[in-house]
């Protein structure tokens, strides 16, 4: 397959961010004085960050909130957040079967390369702010044929896109919801990964 692509997302797909989203949630809860459950808000990672803190701040607040969580979040979410068991031997194999790696990921875009570079991964693109459908349209644009992700909107992501949908279960979707939403295949994590990849090639 010359022409592999493979579009991955980030968030509990190639990295664990639950500890730097956590951290970064405390410390703007102390920033602005309003109450928000971390422990509650890493439970429902995915969608963008505007839709989790509208659960916590009046609409009119969201954009500014947001912007100051983007700013606080460089420095303290990304040192704290690892990368998830199998995603650089993920992005290895893709390269190993003559393919190219992309990054497409509901995060704000500079946070997500900063991630990528602190982890030592080298996709061939990141792109950023795109949730779901939304994300149809650079999968597309970088030719991706597969498409990996851990939520329920990732899986319309890739269906929207003509992508073949690789859904893992390590983010808050179970194993049915990400069929049911027309997940092609269903891996425990990303070390099964390399193995699928491999088989699909020789199809």
């Amino acid at each position: 397959m010359a022409s592999l692509t493979v579009g991955f997302d980030l968030d509990m797909t190639l990295i664990d961010s639950r500890p730097g989203i956590h951290a970064c949630y405390q410390a703007l809860a102390a920033r602005t004085g309003t109450y928000i459950d971390a422990d509650l808000a890493i439970t429902r990672l995915g969608p963008p960050l505007v839709e989790e803190l509208a659960n916590w701040f009046p609409a009119e607040e969201v954009p500014a909130v947001a912007a100051l969580y983007r700013e606080m979040y460089a420095a303290i979410g990304i040192e704290a957040t690892p990368a998830m068991p199998g995603a650089r031997e993920a992005i290895a194999a893709v390269r190993a079967a003559g393919g190219r790696a992309v990054v497409v990921t509901a995060k704000y875009e500079p946070n997500a390369e900063l991630h990528i570079a602190h982890l030592g991964m080298e996709p061939d693109a990141v792109i950023g702010d795109l949730w779901a459908e939304a994300k149809a349209g650079a999968l597309r644009e970088h030719g991706a044929g597969v498409y990996v992700g851990d939520h329920v909107g990732d899986v319309r992501g890739a269906r929207a896109a003509g992508a073949y949908s690789v859904a893992v279960t390590t983010g808050p979707c179970d194993e049915r919801e990400l069929r049911e939403a027309g997940a092609d295949v269903v891996l425990a994590d990303l070390t099964a990964f390399p193995e699928w990849l491999a088989a699909h090639t020789r199809r």
